[in-house]
């Protein structure tokens, strides 16, 4: 099938274009500061016009829609320019999708809920606590109200093959480790860190189960991620027993067991942890792969 891919340069994007590509699809990818045509087509999604031009003369089947501003205080401090991107724009891109008959999936997170009563279902009522949260929950209500026949995923935090560690909150993590600088790093948000090759295979089993459905394709909100349990702090421990550097070779990293008073410019929940019920009923697989599995192996062929 012909599928199109928004943000196809950003660490989920990338996996997404890969996956589709392996099985065989059509992709067009579009991406913006980092597009590289022509196998990345530069789109800047907050112009109406040039969106609407490119999505009419490809006609795509299927649109899955990565790009969005992920940075919760990046989102704080460019509140006008995260609501256009996280808001605006994916209801007009749910709008053109569904004249054009093509199945439309939007990316959205689990900072949607206030992370005080984990696990957090389908049904259960989003409250988020930062822009980001709420530019994303806003995106979300654009795209139900102008596609019914849209699909929408809530992920946690991502890891996976990254062009630079920044790209991720988790890889980010190996810098910090591998550096001898002092740092405070989180040990009490619960966190489920989640691979982009796991969320790139479910997207593309929602994909093909609904183009040419006719009406019983997927619909609605759905939630993936992976279940291990863990704190920023229990990552970096895992990296530093992969790059086998004892523990007084993580001294620099110093865990912070309680929520500061004062943290980030964006406020972040204790546990948003999701369940996979929903996308379970519909028979896609959930499984994931191991952190500790996934990046022993990935540190292993850099």
């Amino acid at each position: 099938m012909n599928i199109l891919v928004t943000g196809a340069s950003g660490l989920l994007g990338r996996q997404v274009v890969s996956e589709a590509e392996r099985r065989g699809h059509s992709v067009i990818g579009t991406a913006l500061s980092r597009a590289q045509p022509p196998r990345l087509i530069k789109l800047d999604l907050n112009d109406a016009a040039a969106v609407e031009e490119l999505l009419c003369a490809q006609k795509p089947q299927a649109i899955i829609h990565c790009a969005a501003e992920k940075r919760p205080d990046v989102a704080e401090r460019s509140q006008a320019a995260t609501e256009q991107l996280n808001a605006v724009a994916p209801g007009h891109l749910a709008q053109i999708a569904r004249r054009l008959g093509a199945f439309f999936v939007y990316i959205s997170t689990d900072y949607v809920f206030d992370g005080k009563n984990p696990p957090y279902g389908v049904d259960d009522l989003p409250n988020p606590l930062n822009f980001y949260g709420r530019t994303k929950l806003a995106g979300e209500r654009a795209v139900q109200a102008a596609n019914p026949d849209a699909a929408i995923l809530r992920v946690p935090i991502l890891y996976g093959p990254a062009e630079y560690a920044a790209e991720s909150a988790v890889n980010v993590l190996l810098d910090v480790v591998k550096n001898t600088a002092e740092t405070k790093m989180d040990a009490w948000q619960a966190r489920y860190p989640t691979c982009t090759e796991d969320i790139a295979r479910v997207l593309l089993d929602m994909t093909e189960v609904s183009v040419g459905a006719a009406g019983e394709g997927v619909a609605g909100i759905f939630h993936f991620t992976a279940a291990e349990k863990m704190t920023k702090y229990d990552m970096c421990r895992v990296f530093a027993r992969l790059l086998e550097i004892a523990d007084d070779g993580l001294a620099h990293v110093i865990p912070v067991a309680e929520k500061p008073a004062a943290e980030q410019l964006a406020s972040r929940p204790d546990n948003t942890h999701l369940t996979t019920t929903a996308l379970e009923e519909i028979g896609i697989n959930v499984s994931c792969v191991r952190f500790e599995q996934w990046w022993s192996k990935h540190l292993s062929s850099a």
